[in-house]
């Protein structure tokens, strides 16, 4: 979004080939899918039958022995899951997906993020022994558990890793990892989802049962694990990974089981509470509207309300938790809105905003900021300043917390790495991926890892460029400014990270200009051809300083407005600048 006294640079964006043979392909489409690194047909095959094998991933067949195993002895299971919606999808379809096979004792247990921190920690593995446990499987996490694994082991407990974050130098002592990350794994993208490598768990064992008869045997119904495909999507889209064609696949299918109304209460309930229709629901929904309001239970309070949402079979137990999740949501925004005042304001104290005195890598800490929330806030900062940024929080006993978010050419947990190396004391722990991390160190130690994160970030500017770009697929004629194009748009492909939906930009005569909502600017547009079209641009820096524009430089996407009955095109403003 636009921010006031921030410019842009609009440019074209590149092609990667120069031609796409698909037979009646439109050659608007055709542009944006070269430009976005689609040589092929089968690059844009959402189907499940082009999906890879599950047997490619290392780890898988050790991992599938002892599911069977568990199975067949009736083992006592939990889950345990972080505390993120990738993290509850992931328990969800693990504790769906075990139970379709038969497993009669799975439980789940997702640390608060307030009492125990991230992961499969020591402290939890004594929580999960309460319940006298054969078998802890992790999702979402436990690459990085070692201390955890450890002491689940000398407990007497199996411990089955499934993870897609970034392992460190030492691997966890379990008894089977599957994370299509690991050094040499076989399986062809390393940007699954946590939530992606249970789903993935569960076809191969589904595999080995039915070569075992297992499910014959047992008088169960084959599984159709397409059901659980609507979490998948969720959780993909919610961590924000990138959707290369193995993850489009999976966003697209539980897509269209949600529109098809196949989806499990759960879910339905959060799309009412979103203000969505199911029917119509997008993968931009899934990010914008539905991620953010199971996020909040963990944020604010407990995930275990958020993955019972997910699990429950009645529709109006499902509902009344989605409002409570709802409503969490509101106070999520609440807090972020005043932390972002706050860091502002820090910001005019460092000068930030004048780009001569801008660190390379930004630290911000406030002895009253919500660490459920500092994720968020580093992510808001980061869009305004296209720098790489970290949000602290107080974590109690002289330690803070810290969440990163980074730009395109720096990879933030190699940053980290880099700190750790040359600074051993500086970091208690740290994980992550290339854009987003979360870390501890004591609060003593903030000013001097300020300096070594913008010390370490810097080193790695020399190949990256910080002036902030928008890359346009190009100006839109009045031929494409259509319902019926935007709906193709839409229909195309399955957008979102690393696969971006189309942005598009031109020149217009503003012919009327007002703000709605406190923070949006509601225009009507006229281009150079003469036809008006209705613009909306979302939460302005200052809107009221808009009102008076008379023409102006705008980068948008194409959208459907419907109200009432009426489906009209309207333009979503990503970026708007005065011509004089």
């Amino acid at each position: 979004m636009y921010h006031q006294g921030i410019k842009k640079t609009i440019l074209q964006r590149p092609l990667t080939h120069k031609h796409l043979s698909i037979e009646g392909l439109h050659p608007l489409l055709e542009r944006i899918f070269l430009a976005r690194g689609v040589t092929a047909p089968d690059d844009l095959d959402r189907s499940l039958v082009k999906l890879p094998s599950p047997w490619l991933l290392s780890g898988i067949e050790m991992m599938v022995a002892y599911l069977v195993s568990a199975l067949e002895q009736e083992q006592k299971i939990v889950i345990v899951a972080d505390f993120d919606a990738d993290g509850a999808t992931s328990c969800a379809v693990a504790i769906k997906g075990l139970r379709l096979f038969g497993a009669k004792r799975v439980s789940f247990v997702v640390p608060n993020r307030f009492e125990y921190g991230y992961g499969l920690t020591p402290e939890i593995v004594e929580l999960v022994k309460l319940e006298n446990p054969d078998l802890i499987i992790t999702v979402d996490n436990g690459i990085s558990s070692i201390d955890g694994v450890n002491a689940a082991k000398q407990a007497g407990i199996k411990v089955l890793v499934t993870d897609h974050h970034l392992p460190g130098h030492e691997l966890p002592a379990a008894d089977a990892i599957v994370n299509p990350n690991l050094p040499d794994d076989k399986f062809p993208s390393g940007a699954l989802a946590g939530v992606g490598v249970m789903f993935y768990c569960l076809l191969a064992l589904r595999s080995r049962l039915r070569e075992t008869g297992w499910f014959q045997a047992k008088g169960l119904p084959d599984p159709n694990l397409g059901q659980l495909l609507d979490y998948v999507a969720l959780g993909t889209v919610a961590d924000v990974v990138e959707l290369d064609r193995i993850n489009r696949t999976l966003v697209h299918q539980g897509l269209l089981r949600i529109r098809m109304g196949k989806a499990h209460p759960g879910m339905h309930a959060l799309i009412e509470v979103a203000g969505r229709k199911a029917s119509g629901l997008n993968a931009a929904d899934l990010g914008f509207a539905l991620g953010p309001r199971l996020n909040a239970a963990g944020r604010l309070d407990d995930m275990s309300l958020g993955i019972q949402c997910l699990l429950t079979d009645d529709p109006e137990e499902a509902r009344q938790m989605a409002l409570q999740l709802d409503d969490l949501n509101n106070g999520r925004k609440e807090i972020e809105g005043q932390m972002k005042h706050e860091a502002m304001a820090l910001l005019h104290e460092m000068r930030a905003l004048d780009e001569s005195h801008l660190p390379a890598g930004v630290c911000l800490f406030d002895q009253n900021w919500h660490q459920g929330v500092i994720g968020i806030l580093a992510s808001r900062i980061k869009d305004r300043l296209h720098r790489p940024v970290i949000a602290f929080a107080p974590a109690g006993k002289d330690q803070i917390k810290g969440s990163a978010r980074s730009i395109p050419g720096v990879h933030i947990r190699d940053v980290l790495s880099d700190i750790a190396a040359a600074h051993p004391n500086l970091l208690s722990k740290f994980g992550g991926h290339a854009m987003a991390a979360g870390m501890s160190i004591a609060m003593h130690d903030y000013p001097p890892f300020a300096l070594a994160f913008d010390e370490m970030v810097r080193k790695r500017l020399d190949t990256v460029d910080l002036e902030q770009k928008i890359l346009s697929d190009g100006e839109l004629g009045e031929r494409e400014m259509t319902v019926e194009f935007a709906e193709l748009l839409q229909s195309a492909a399955t957008w979102g990270q690393g696969f971006p939906e189309p942005i598009f930009h031109g020149l217009f005569e503003v012919v009327q200009a007002s703000i709605v909502g406190q923070k949006h600017l509601k225009l009507v547009l006229r281009n150079p051809g003469g036809l008006l079209i209705d613009a909306i641009a979302f939460f302005i820096d200052h809107p009221e300083k808009w009102l008076g524009l008379r023409s102006c430089r705008a980068a948008y996407k194409l959208d459907i407005n419907e109200f009432r009955g009426n489906r009209n095109v309207q333009l979503i403003v990503h970026y708007i600048e005065k011509i004089a």
